[in-house]
């Protein structure tokens, strides 16, 4: 019998799909697979998931399913955060791929989002004794963890992702002086602990976990891609400077033509730039780095582990 895993995290803007075979303590890949879903539409301003995101949700799970079905793969572990752990109706939709697909989907908390995106970063990075700022930028929530390679100091989930934020900040095109000034004094207000935290631990560096920083990479390198086998890439910080300014300054149909910017973040990516550029104001970091690992690696090597 083969020993293969699905994971599937349900984020708030991308629905992931990692199927893996385990020999011994190491997987290989067999499928990868990730759905713009699109949950956080509208910036969820009511509390709900609008209903065309919900069918969009279930149809990609149902595509996921059939994908775990070819593979034939033993053990399927499903995960959902922000967009289904903050939505009235996300307990439905969760009742609802159950019935339809037969995947049991777990919600969790802020906590164990950052615990998990720890677990694949400092599997995906050598982080050494010295101490690390870990940001993971979604759609819903954005996740901080202060850490070196053995543990983690502090961590905690914000409500600030970069559908939210898009929704309450963004309103031209580019986007206006006056919203990125209201940004960045919503961003002091709100983040004022991770400004005492990061004081306190000195954090050499900064890595970005997935999403928006593999975009950052493909827009420095024109050969950068994404992969399991190279889970880490330097990002120059002069370098990210130069494609903030353009990103932040461009219009929507310009950063629609790049080809290095995926189409589910052509709209977002200005959000998690400006935020982005505002966690590099807080302190002197001394490098910037990306791991392609993010939450769904992080399921996976914790299930190796275990």
């Amino acid at each position: 019998m083969n020993n293969r895993i699905a994971i599937i995290d349900l984020g708030t803007n991308t629905f992931h799909l990692l199927i893996v075979e385990i020999n011994g303590k190491i997987p290989s890949v067999i499928h990868q697979e990730t759905i713009p879903a699109s949950l956080g539409e509208g910036g969820m301003k009511d509390g709900n998931i609008k209903s065309s995101a919900l069918e969009r949700g279930l149809e990609a799970l149902k595509q996921f399913r059939r994908q775990i079905k070819l593979h034939q793969t033993n053990k399927v572990k499903a995960v959902a955060t922000s967009a289904l752990r903050s939505a009235s109706n996300g307990a439905k939709f969760i009742d609802q791929v159950l019935s339809d697909t037969g995947i049991q989907i777990e919600l969790i908390d802020g906590n164990r989002e950052a615990e998990l995106i720890y677990s694949a970063v400092s599997a995906a990075i050598n982080l050494g004794s010295n101490n690390s700022l870990i940001m993971d930028i979604g759609g819903g929530s954005v996740e901080f963890i202060i850490c070196n390679q053995e543990q983690i100091f502090w961590k905690k989930s914000y409500d600030i992702g970069a559908a939210r934020l898009m929704n309450q900040f963004h309103h031209s095109d580019p986007i206006s002086k006056s919203d990125m000034e209201d940004l960045q004094a919503y961003l002091n207000t709100v983040l004022e602990d991770l400004k005492n935290e990061i004081q306190k631990f000195n954090p050499i560096q900064l890595i970005g976990s997935a999403g928006a920083f593999e975009t950052y990479a493909s827009l420095i390198d024109a050969n950068f891609k994404a992969s399991f086998e190279r889970p880490e890439f330097n990002i120059n910080l002069k370098e990210f400077e130069k494609i903030a300014q353009f990103i932040i300054e461009s219009k929507q149909e310009e950063r629609a033509k790049n080809p290095a910017i995926p189409e589910i973040r052509v709209n977002m990516i200005v959000i998690a730039c400006l935020l982005t550029r505002y966690v590099l104001s807080l302190h002197t970091f001394q490098e910037l780095k990306l791991s392609t690992y993010s939450m769904k690696e992080g399921i996976l090597f914790e299930i190796i582990k275990n």
